[in-house]
């Protein structure tokens, strides 16, 4: 096994596997999701910040429900199509590429074909995945929408979520923590995090400050959980780092180095739980199969609940 061999996790979950076949030798994708697809030309769909889907309809739905009237607009889009009764106005490339790959994240669809496709045939392959790309575009819109909803307002009496509870920000100039910056206390009416600065912080000045405590909680947070965990799965760990990704939760190393984004500590413990023992399984099975999905569930039976909430709870926007 190569020791710099490293697999991740998602932070919205894996998108949809490329529609060819690995070719000899080369490592195929590490998504928990994949799907293959034999259509000429060969058409790969992805997804970016919400599950997918391998399938070009939702079961029990029918089209027509799926194509309910709306619009879709890319901020860079150059070209439209329609599926059914919603209009995608969609950003195309085309690049040095053997497939036509979709691409769907916060802005909307983007599209990218090989040079020698012509534009009848990416419009077709649009049409043959209408089902698929509506619905990813509404669950996208969706998404983005509570992601703006969990915007954080960075001022005295502001609340942000800790562990999966709230915890109100307030300012306190008087106290300065033995140089933790801050203190986590709780009251009548609730948690509080008590932040050593004056009243008249900036928002930058108290975001980072509040930055810098969560990484310390969330730093020692992991390291019980893994320590927790490891023997359970008859692993040894060696290395934490914390990440600041935007698009993965996770990842581990062959050589046991773990690394886990910091913005878990805003999630619920359970939750946490689902990403380390996820990354330390990793360190059994080195993929994504049917043994790997076995050994999360050795340690946690509830994996598959857990692993929903996390792809669709949102993230605090900071």
């Amino acid at each position: 096994m190569r020791p710099l061999l490293q697999f991740t996790l998602d932070l919205f979950g894996a998108a949809p596997a490329v529609a060819q076949r690995p070719s000899p030798g080369r490592t195929p994708g590490v998504g928990p999701d994949s799907a293959e697809n034999t259509a000429r030309p060969s058409v790969e769909w992805s997804l970016n910040a919400i599950d997918t889907a391998a399938s070009g309809a939702v079961p029990g739905a029918s089209l027509e429900h799926l194509l309910a009237p709306q619009r879709f607009v890319h901020p860079r889009a150059n070209r439209a199509i329609a599926l059914g009764s919603t209009h995608v106005s969609y950003e195309f490339r085309r690049g040095k590429r053997r497939t036509i790959g979709f691409s769907i994240g916060p802005d909307g669809l983007a599209v990218r074909a090989p040079a020698w496709v012509p534009l009848h045939e990416v419009d077709a392959a649009l049409l043959e995945k209408a089902g698929w790309i509506v619905r990813k575009l509404g669950e996208a819109r969706e998404r983005l929408g509570r992601v703006e909803s969990a915007r954080i307002e960075w001022r005295d009496g502001a609340a942000i979520p800790y562990l999966g509870e709230p915890v109100r920000l307030v300012l306190d100039p008087r106290h300065g923590f033995k140089a933790a910056g801050a203190q986590l206390h709780a009251d009548e009416a609730g948690r509080v995090l008590l932040v050593a600065l004056p009243h008249g912080a900036t928002a930058p000045q108290i975001r980072d400050a509040v930055q810098a405590w969560l990484m310390r909680q969330a730093h020692r947070c992991f390291i019980e959980r893994l320590d927790h965990f490891a023997p359970q799965l008859g692993v040894r760990w060696k290395k934490l780092s914390l990440s600041n990704a935007g698009t993965r939760w996770g990842s581990a190393s062959a050589d046991g180095s773990i690394r886990l984004n910091w913005r878990l500590v805003h999630f619920r413990p359970a939750v946490i739980d689902y990403v380390v023992a996820h990354e330390l399984s990793h360190l059994r099975v080195m993929d994504h199969s049917p043994r790997f999905w076995d050994t999360v569930e050795s340690v946690l039976p509830d994996y598959g609940a857990l692993r929903v909430e996390l792809k669709r709870q949102p993230v605090p926007n900071w």
